[in-house]
């Protein structure tokens, strides 16, 4: 039987980008079928390989070359090692370029004009190129030169101004999330604008620049908390796991722990008073609308705590899901794969590595019905297809290899495992 196609089989993209941005993007890219070819340097890599522990451990026990870090964000694409700071090295990823469909750098603004690798350098050997920058700050403005860090974006992006517990309360400082949103959200951001410009560049014949910038994109996710600001006037602050917008709709303590409650409307908040044991709640003209809760959302919310600490997690839990009142565990990283809809939904998977036999992963939450997701292989070791592309296509042979190497312009997998 024939594999079925994949969304994107036949596009091709050069993959200049490292850290977890750029790296993010082409990873759903490679997901979704497209051929990724990640350029590296010669000596080191992608700088997140050494972002351990953990470190993936051969089939030996011994640790390899591969953290943890970089193993989530580069399955499936294959790595070139080549030095693109020598003249040779430039005129490889040129020639590259040209048997590609979409370009993804995350460089310094300018940074990779004074290689002739920039846009405007390239788009005139492939006009239908679709070239995506992924900066801090993006080309242009005041701040375009900086250099843009997740943890610095989320705090001048507001995020973290909204996020953490009140001031006064214990541990009442800005938060940064547990992982790199920003970068994460700009990766995203990156997948749906290079899929509407390679739409633009099949029906027009047309490539163009994608400007991205981690800070612009920090902003624009802000939404109903941005338009609260917006409209309102008012500047939010930081409510915890609280929601500005709904009451109750935060974390709840309990008698051994705590659970999420999030009532989205009145008549959820009635079945939740009905399970609460508390029916008169929900007639109370303070809490009968959500706009009342909110306006005396701190009375409201002082009783629920010292109502619910009354019974350990699981009950209430159970009491409410029969009621069909939205609520959750909070569930740990261990809980979370354990769980039986994860389980279900097949999201823990298991990719084929050279050293290691195999590596667990997550896997891609897009299910298409026509053109399933299939994953090819682990993130790859550095240079492990440096070879395999420069022949297949730049047509260079064994000789034209061997001198590349010798030179240091690129650097060709040897398993030593098989010496």
């Amino acid at each position: 039987m024939v594999p079925a196609m994949m969304p994107l089989d036949g596009v091709r993209v050069l993959d200049l980008s490292r850290i977890l941005a750029g790296p993010w993007a082409t990873q759903v890219l490679a997901d979704f079928g497209a051929d990724i070819i990640k350029v590296e340097r010669p000596q080191g890599g992608d700088d997140t390989r050494r972002w351990g522990p953990p470190w993936l451990a051969g089939d030996d026990g011994e640790v390899t070359a591969e953290s943890a870090y970089y193993l989530g964000a580069n399955r499936g694409k294959r790595s070139v090692a080549i030095d693109f700071t020598s003249e040779r090295g430039q005129a490889l990823i040129r020639e590259l370029c040209q048997r590609c469909d979409v370009l993804v750098e995350n460089y310094k603004v300018g940074g990779l004009a004074k290689y002739g690798l920039d846009y405007a350098s390239l788009r005139a050997l492939n006009p239908k190129l679709v070239y995506c920058s992924i900066t801090g700050f993006g080309q242009t403005g005041p701040y375009a030169s900086r250099a843009g860090y997740d943890a610095a974006i989320q705090a001048m992006g507001g995020l973290m101004s909204i996020t953490g517990e009140p001031d006064g309360k214990p541990g009442g400082v800005p938060q940064k999330v547990g992982v790199a949103v920003a970068d994460l959200m700009t990766g995203m951001y990156a997948v749906s604008a290079i899929l509407a410009a390679l739409r633009h560049a099949e029906k027009h014949g047309e490539g163009q620049h994608i400007d991205l910038a981690l800070f612009d994109t920090q902003v624009a996710w802000l939404a109903n908390q941005a338009m609260n600001y917006l409209v309102g006037g008012v500047v939010p602050k930081r409510q915890g796991t609280a929601h500005p917008n709904i009451v109750p709709y935060q974390v709840m303590p309990s008698s051994d722990g705590y659970f999420m409650l999030a009532v989205g409307n009145d008549g959820q908040f009635a079945r939740f008073c009905g399970v609460l044991g508390e029916p008169a709640l929900a007639t109370d003209l303070r809490y009968a609308t959500n706009a009342s809760r909110v306006a005396h959302r701190n009375d409201l919310v002082t009783y629920l705590e010292h109502r619910l600490a009354t019974r350990p997690s699981a009950e209430w839990l159970a009491a409410l899901e029969q009621a069909t009142v939205p609520c959750a565990p909070v569930n740990t990283l261990d809980q979370v794969f354990e769980d039986p809809q994860i389980k279900a939904r097949n999201m823990q998977i298991d990719l084929p590595h050279p050293a290691a036999g195999h590596v667990p992963g997550v896997a891609n939450p897009v299910r298409f019905s026509a053109t399933p997701v299939r994953y090819q292989q682990a993130a790859p070791e550095l240079g492990r297809h440096t070879r395999e592309v420069l022949q297949e296509l730049l047509g260079l042979d064994a000789a034209e290899l061997a001198g590349l190497d010798a030179a240091g312009v690129i650097a060709m997998f040897r398993d030593v495992s098989s010496i």
